[in-house]
């Protein structure tokens, strides 16, 4: 789990908001959220498919 100490001077949102950003990128977030419940793997593959046609859609609006 990530950690912050927090700096001489520095206010607790900045810390907190350090902390939040860590956690984002570890995937903590996104990982307690998946682990919520349980979900089939049919429809596991399902959503993916479906974030990789939205990407595949931005991808082709943005050339």
């Amino acid at each position: 789990m990530p950690g912050v100490r927090v700096k001489e001077g520095e206010s607790f949102e900045s810390a907190l908001r350090r902390f939040k950003k860590k956690c984002e990128k570890a995937g903590i977030l996104s990982d307690l959220r998946k682990h919520q419940h349980f979900e089939k793997p049919s429809a596991r593959r399902k959503r993916k498919e479906a974030a990789a046609r939205r990407k595949a859609a931005a991808r082709q609006k943005g050339r």
